[in-house]
């Protein structure tokens, strides 16, 4: 009986002990699971993380960049009224100045505003320049319409038989060559009378009254020549030295002034090589060579 009784407490023994030996497996593979499970969720979060930041930090990106756009939308209509201003002054300054310069400068400030995306402080200083090329236009509008106040030649009025109309054709022909502010004055005396036109060493041209009703063409080329001639007397120490004036154009200051008004754009019925022309443009800003 006792021996029976040991024999079943073994037997349970065993059973236990089996039991117990399975479940410390269950244990280990459900421990295995949940590390494995872990490591997967770890990983996700670490790759959900690192998402989350690279879109915060495009986010942040993109609200930077959308913050650089509108602060450079911000200050464009402004330039955009300093284009308006300009324009107006150009169109005022049709046919008294010369404003290719000026356009070429705008110009080239409005491509860089259409083509600036983030710095506002470039689209500014495009507009303060637009700003200062608007009063420098005026300003030489005012120049050249101070010009054209009328006053006494040296022998007396500005103009006698020529009349006022004659004298405002020669004075607007003196004007596009390039001419405004150099004084006009009607007058005979040019050679004697023989003369249509002349320059003064004073800075001043003369006319005969005649010459009013010439063609545009022709009157634009004797305005061109003449003041050909007023340049010529700023230089003409240098100019009766030069061995290459002497040699290029005979010590003639009339064919020199021919060359000058073909330069300008007015060659009259006297041409000129091109090497005499290009001589002959350095005189216009003081050069000779």
């Amino acid at each position: 009986m006792i021996r029976r009784a040991m024999a079943v407490t073994i037997a349970a023994a065993i059973l236990v002990g089996g039991a117990v030996v399975d479940r410390a497996a269950a244990l280990e593979a459900e421990r295995a699971e949940t590390v494995a499970e872990l490591i997967a969720v770890t990983e996700q979060a670490n790759t959900s993380a690192a998402r989350t930041a690279y879109l915060e930090g495009a986010v942040e990106r993109a609200e930077e960049d959308a913050a650089d756009r509108d602060a450079v939308l911000e200050v464009r209509p402004a330039f955009v009224d300093e284009i308006a201003a300009l324009s107006t002054a150009l169109e005022g300054a049709d046919g008294k100045v010369d404003t290719a310069a000026h356009r070429a400068s705008a110009l080239n400030a409005q491509q860089t505003v259409l083509a600036e995306r983030s710095d506002p402080a470039v689209v500014v200083a495009a507009t303060a320049t637009v700003h200062a090329l608007t009063e420098k236009v005026g300003e030489e509008v005012s120049d050249w319409q101070a010009a054209q106040i009328v006053t006494a030649g040296p022998a007396g009025p500005a103009w006698s038989t020529s009349g006022p109309d004659g004298y405002a054709r020669v004075r607007a022909a003196l004007d596009q060559v390039g001419g405004a502010g150099v004084g006009l004055y009607e007058s005979s005396s040019c050679a004697g009378g023989t003369a249509p036109a002349c320059a003064n060493s004073g800075g001043y041209i003369k006319y005969r009254a005649d010459i009013a009703n010439w063609s545009t063409g022709r009157l634009q080329w004797a305005m061109a020549h003449e003041l050909a001639h007023i340049y010529q007397f700023q230089v003409w120490g240098a100019l009766n030295a030069s061995g290459s004036y002497q040699s290029m154009f005979g010590g003639d200051p009339e064919f020199l002034a021919n060359c000058m008004a073909v330069v300008r754009g007015y060659p009259g019925d006297v041409g000129c090589n091109g090497d005499q022309q290009a001589w002959a443009s350095g005189i216009w800003v003081g050069a000779v060579g």
